[in-house]
C-alpha cells in the first residue's frame, strides 16, 4: 500500500469520528434545546458542558484532518 493509499484511509477513518462527534452534538443540543423547561438544573449543565466539549472536539478534529490533507501536497 503506497502512503497516499494510507493518508487517503487515515482521512477517511477520521472523517468517520468527525461525523459520529456531529450527529452526537446535534442530538445534544436539540435534546437540551426541546428540555430546558422540564430537565432538571444539574441535568441542564451537564448537557451544556458536553455540547461545548463535543463542539471543541469537533473543531481539533476537523484542524487535524485538514493538516493531513495539507501534507498530502507533499506526497
Amino acid at each position: 500500500m503506497s502512503e497516499l493509499d494510507v493518508a487517503k484511509e487515515k482521512i477517511a477513518y477520521l472523517k468517520v469520528w468527525l461525523g459520529v462527534l456531529l450527529v452526537t452534538d446535534i442530538s445534544t443540543f436539540g435534546w437540551l434545546v426541546s428540555n430546558v423547561h422540564t430537565a432538571a438544573t444539574l441535568l441542564l449543565w451537564a448537557a451544556v458542558i458536553v455540547v461545548v466539549a463535543l463542539t471543541v472536539g469537533i473543531l481539533l478534529l476537523h484542524r487535524r484532518i485538514d493538516r493531513h490533507i495539507q501534507s498530502l501536497k507533499e506526497l
